[in-house]
């Protein structure tokens, strides 16, 4: 059975509606050859490059990476690291640059644990960065909605330039009628196999 790992966004977790619905559709249509792993990424960082290195140690049963708006940013260091597919959602193009707005101590919504966001933080997820140059060799196909509140899409649109981009008028950031798309998301990553 062929594992895609799904990663949540800032402040969110594998119980969120895009993360469900993912897991809740592949149960229903892929039951005997896709699991949707969708890990509880850590707060900080560095703890998340050491979740994703345990991850990239199954790598020949990995299928693919869907990612959401700072999961789609990881999701491109995956595609990176491993050479396999990545389908983004609304991803973050420079999240290090929005969560300079955020510094201070946050708690997480879904952990509870409470975590301090400052300069040493947003310079250490530079570390997944993949630049526009690197971004070519890729196979990413990119989703964004054009009344992300959250993200200017046209960033993500200039950074992932030679990627397959599908732009949709409207929207938001949670990405509207995810469960519409999802079928042709998946079919990417099954047709990008090598």
């Amino acid at each position: 059975m062929k594992k895609i790992i799904y990663l949540h966004g800032f402040l969110s977790s594998p119980l969120s509606l895009k993360a469900q619905l993912t897991i809740e559709y592949c149960q229903q249509h892929y039951a005997d050859s896709i699991q949707i792993v969708a890990p509880q990424l850590a707060n900080y960082p560095e703890q998340v490059a050491e979740q994703l290195a345990e991850l990239f140690e199954d790598k020949q049963n990995i299928l693919g990476f869907i990612g959401s708006s700072l999961g789609g940013y990881l999701a491109t260091y995956c595609a990176k690291q491993t050479g396999l597919p990545a389908v983004v959602i609304n991803p973050a193009a420079y999240p290090y640059d929005l969560l300079a707005n955020y510094l201070g101590e946050h708690q997480h919504p879904y952990s509870k644990e409470f975590f301090t966001i400052d300069d040493s933080f947003n310079l250490s997820l530079r570390q997944f960065d993949v630049t526009k140059q690197e971004l070519q060799a890729l196979k990413i196909s990119v989703w964004l909605q054009t009344e992300d509140e959250t993200l200017n899409y046209q960033e993500a649109q200039d950074k992932y330039q030679y990627n397959e981009l599908n732009i949709q008028a409207g929207g938001s950031h949670a990405f509207d009628d995810y469960i519409e798309h999802l079928p042709a998301m998946l079919q990417y990553l099954f047709n990008s196999q090598a």
